[in-house]
């Protein structure tokens, strides 16, 4: 009870790269290790939750989330929001070993709200500091009454005022990229947007009341992910390849070195390739984990060989994580 868990996210300001599927199954691995895990759908979109509840379960929680009964995190936000109250705590639901914190697709007025907090918390305004703050501050009573090992985050694809938060208030980032040239054009402004959220913050901090409790701000680059590359007799095939090779200099040149800026214990330095594992492309059994709502080995797929493949695949980056952030 009241443990500190280690807060990540799986973020990259690109769309198209498998955020949601990773995370789950990422959790599910985690799982698999012993560790209790909690994700946090904080995507509008509500992918996440979507992936782990059945649509009706989904229906009910959008349904009900602007009354009494309400258990999403928009429930969680929304007196905060209207100016009636601070925020809510709810609980997580369980499913399929690990706890979700839903989402709803009114956090995209919440994102809205965060956007001028942030204003609001460079003029030293105690309102807008504790905005900026909720969902860090509803994390931390979740996980005063739950033994929770992670907490992630999942992110959409864009650099708004939500994904800052979520940043900021991480331990640790991962950065998923597709081996194609729109991921390696994507990364040349990753970090400095990271850099930028980084150096505000810290600029915040230092304008605050001593008794305001605040985001750790200092988000540590774990490393990145490749990921829906085709193979070729156990390899990867030239053309992901290629690109690979492009986006491990790109990883360095853009987002390590930009975060070394600020401070060099945030990123790996250039002599490390800070690769925490490659998921290939599962194809069609992606979509049948997805419709049945579990990681891609417990899927119903008769292809044994593919998910054994993904368990190893998953449980590595699993046990890479652990080893790093433990």
């Amino acid at each position: 009870m009241g443990s500190e868990p280690i807060r990540m996210t799986i973020y990259n300001h690109k769309g198209g790269v498998g955020k949601t599927t990773l995370t789950i199954n990422i959790a599910a691995a985690l799982s698999a290790l012993g560790k209790s895990v909690l994700l946090v759908d904080s995507d509008p979109q509500c992918n996440l939750t979507s992936y782990l509840l059945p649509d009706d379960k989904v229906d009910e929680l959008l349904n009900t989330s602007d009354t009494l009964k309400g258990r999403t995190i928009w429930t969680a936000m929304r007196s905060l929001y209207n100016g009636t109250g601070g925020v809510l705590p709810i609980a997580p639901v369980e499913v399929g070993g690990v706890f979700l914190l839903p989402g709803d697709i009114r956090l995209s007025e919440y994102e809205e709200f965060l956007s001028e907090a942030w204003t609001d918390s460079f003029r030293r305004r105690i309102g807008g500091l504790r905005a900026t703050n909720s969902l860090s501050s509803l994390v931390d009573v979740i996980c005063e009454d739950y033994d929770f090992d992670y907490v992630f985050y999942d992110t959409g694809p864009n650099i708004g005022s939500l994904n800052r938060v979520l940043i900021l208030d991480s331990h640790y980032f991962m950065v998923p990229v597709a081996c194609d040239l729109f991921s390696v054009r994507a990364l040349s402004t990753l970090g400095q947007s990271l850099k930028r959220w980084i150096i505000d913050w810290n600029t915040i901090v230092d304008l605050a009341p001593d008794d305001v409790e605040m985001m750790c701000g200092e988000p540590v680059f774990l490393g990145y992910i490749p990921q829906r590359f085709k193979e070729y007799g156990q390899e990867m095939a030239s053309e992901p390849r290629k690109y690979l090779r492009r986006l491990k200099r790109q990883m360095f040149e853009s987002v390590s070195s930009v975060l070394r800026e600020i401070d060099e214990s945030l990123a790996p330095p250039a002599s490390e390739d800070p690769v925490v594992g490659s998921v290939r492309d599962f194809a069609s059994i992606v979509q049948v984990a997805q419709r049945e709502g579990v990681a891609i080995w417990d899927s119903s797929s008769p292809n044994e060989k593919a998910k054994n493949a993904a368990r190893k695949v998953f449980g590595g980056i699993a046990t890479k994580i652990v080893e790093e952030t433990e």
